[in-house]
Parts: structure tokens; C-alpha cells; sequence
């Protein structure tokens, strides 16, 4: 018997992929957005979806029945209450009501273990207050709690993406987080052997051209035998002229006066360096003004599969929906290979458990 998990603010599902990949049965998953609940559907289709904002359901009725019956909760509960600074930050905040809706799933299901994984902010924050409130909330349900700030990077991600994770236990010490797996992997490695669409081509299906060059190119392959979502976005006359006058290793630094622009972002019109790795994927990734997210040396950004290759989506995983949807389903998901990673201490804690 697989060991069954809920997962809840889902988005496209790369925690749920995660835990899959390790073993796990995802039985439930919830979304609001019905362009990324359907994405979600497409890519898990054992899991039922209850589509809908979390605020508006009965949650007993929703996940009460479920109560004994499932292993793990896992999720991550868009908390913006610590990210602004100011004012005290506490669970009571209302931008972090959400973060209550996961907590009450928790209560009803009781769940042997949960995962939440957010913004680094959350343990930090006023010198670690809301995580003590956090620990206080879970310890009166019954709960142990091992948290900490992980790198995607560090489990074989391309990634710099760094995520507050908190694993929860009833009854019993909580697992400790992953440990590092020291494997490097660059933006070279990741996309290499989509290296040929120039700005505006590509379609949603289409055959390889070029074989896998490197092994976590194999590996995000698999068995495909289609590559799905790779489509450049078809820049501006001005931006492709722009882009023309940056060569490889380079940024806005060489652009003459008249190409500035007032773009806030960190990164804005720079290539990507193919020996490093990618900063944070962001959802508006299509853009060069929005961020480092312009091709190591062709003239257009990255396309959603080379996005979704650095946040380690293998090339089966199919986004559906329009443009923005994808993005947003890509950048704000959890990297699988991070989420295998945290679903692996998890197993091993279970199987350690039943030979006890």
C-alpha cells in the first residue's frame, strides 16, 4: 500500500510529482485556478482535483472523510503578511489567513506527517517569532516540527531557489530535511538540445531536433518521443535590436544610452551563463526586461520547456492553457527534484517506523 497524500494550494503540482516520483499516492489535490487545476489534471491523473478556493469550501466536508485515511499533507500557503516590513509579523495577520486554512485541513485529516514549504521570510521573520507561533500551533495539535531553508540548487536543481520547508510529525521526532546531494548541475546541462528556435518559432508539438547532451537532459526526457511547450516568444523590432548588441556573458552593461530602460529588475536584459546556474525561475520568465531569463546566446528569452527543465520538470509533463497560465503554472511551482528530495526523508522515516 502506497502511503496517501493530500495536496493543497497544488498549482500545477510539483511537490505532488515529488512525492509521487518517491512513491507516494497523491489521492486529493486543490486549486483555485481552473486554467492551473486543469494542467494539473493533465499531468496526475490518479489524483482528484476539488477546484476552488479553499476560503469557500466546507472543509469539513471536503477533507473530514479523509481523517485517518491519509499519510501526509503537504502544500505551501501563499503567506504575504512577513514579506512587508513594518509591522509585527504574526500568524494573525490577515495576508496570512490562507496559512489558517492548511492548518484546519491538518486538524481534520490528521495526518502521520506534514510538509509546508514557503518563503525563507517565514522562519526569520521578527527574529524567528512567527516560527515560534507556527511550532506553538502545531505542537498543541500534536506535532513535532524540523524546519530549515533549502536550496533547489543543492538537489541537482539549476537552479538558486531558495525555499523555507517545514516537515511536521504526530507523535514522534520529525525527520530531519534533505541533506545536499552535491550534484552540479549548469543551464548548459539543462538546455542545451533546445538550443535552436529564434524568436517567434516553435509550437506546442514538435519533434527533437538535436539528441540529449548531457545526463540530466537524458534523465528530463525519459521516453518522450514529443517535446511539448517549447515556443519562443516573438519579441519587438526594438527588443530583437537590442538584443543583437548583447554577445554571450553579457548584459544592459553594453547597450548605448538610448537602449536603457527603467526596468526595476535585477538581471534585466543579461544572457544567461551557460556554466552557471539560473536564478530564481520567476512566471514572467518570456521576457528579457523582466530578469536574467535571455538565451546564453540567441536572441530571444527562454521558452516555457527550457524554464520548466530548470525547475527540473521532466519533458512528459505537459503545460496546457495560454501562455500566461504556463508561466505562471512553471514559475511559481515547486521544483520536483527538491520535492523528491523532502518526499525521500519522509519514506524513510515511514519504512524505519514499520519495522520498528
Amino acid at each position: 500500500m502506497k502511503p496517501k497524500v493530500i495536496d493543497l494550494f497544488a498549482g500545477v503540482g510539483g511537490l505532488s510529482l515529488g512525492f509521487e516520483n518517491c512513491g507516494f499516492d497523491v489521492v486529493l489535490a486543490n486549486e483555485y485556478d481552473p486554467s492551473i487545476a486543469a494542467a494539473y489534471e493533465e499531468n496526475h491523473k490518479n489524483t482528484k482535483m476539488i477546484v476552488g478556493d479553499i476560503t469557500t469550501l466546507d472543509l469539513k466536508k471536503t477533507f473530514g472523510k479523509y481523517s485517518g485515511q491519509v499519510d501526509v499533507v503537504i502544500g505551501g500557503p501563499p503567506c504575504q503578511g512577513f514579506s512587508q516590513k513594518g509591522q509585527r509579523k504574526t500568524i494573525h495577520d490577515e495576508r496570512n489567513f490562507l496559512f489558517k486554512y492548511y492548518v484546519k485541513v491538518v486538524e481534520l485529516v490528521k495526518p502521520t506527517y506534514f510538509v509546508m514549504e514557503n518563503v525563507p521570510n517565514l522562519l526569520t521573520a521578527e527574529g524567528g517569532y512567527f516560527k515560534k507561533e507556527i511550532e506553538e500551533l502545531f505542537a498543541s495539535m500534536g506535532y513535532k516540527l524540523k524546519s530549515g531553508v533549502l536550496n533547489a540548487s543543492d538537489y541537482g536543481v539549476p537552479q538558486n531557489r531558495r525555499r523555507a520547508v517545514i516537515i511536521g510529525k504526530r507523535k514522534g521526532e520529525a525527520p530531519d530535511l534533505p541533506i545536499p546531494k552535491n550534484v552540479n548541475v549548469t543551464i548548459w546541462d539543462a538546455i542545451s538540445d533546445l538550443a535552436y528556435l529564434e524568436s517567434g518559432e516553435g509550437s506546442e508539438e514538435q519533434p527533437y531536433r538535436n539528441p540529449p547532451q548531457s545526463d540530466y537532459e537524458r534523465m528530463l526526457r525519459g521516453k518522450s518521443e514529443v517535446l511539448y511547450n517549447h515556443v519562443a516568444t516573438r519579441h519587438s523590432k526594438i527588443a530583437l535590436e537590442r538584443l543583437a548588441m548583447i554577445p554571450e556573458n553579457a548584459g544592459r552593461e553594453v547597450l548605448p544610452e538610448e537602449h536603457l530602460t527603467k526596468s526595476i529588475y535585477s538581471g534585466t536584459w543579461t544572457r544567461m551563463r551557460k556554466e552557471e546556474i539560473s536564478v530564481t525561475i520567476t512566471t514572467r520568465f518570456d521576457t528579457p526586461s523582466s530578469g536574467k531569463f535571455t538565451h546564453p546566446y540567441l536572441n530571444r528569452a527562454i521558452t516555457v520547456r527550457e524554464a520548466a527543465r530548470i525547475q527540473s520538470f521532466p519533458d512528459s509533463f505537459r503545460f496546457i492553457g495560454n501562455k500566461g497560465s504556463q508561466m505562471k503554472q512553471v514559475g511559481n511551482a515547486v521544483p520536483p527534484l527538491l520535492a523528491q528530495a523532502i518526499a525521500e526523508c519522509i519514506m524513510k522515516d515511514i519504512v524505519e517506523v514499520s519495522h520498528e
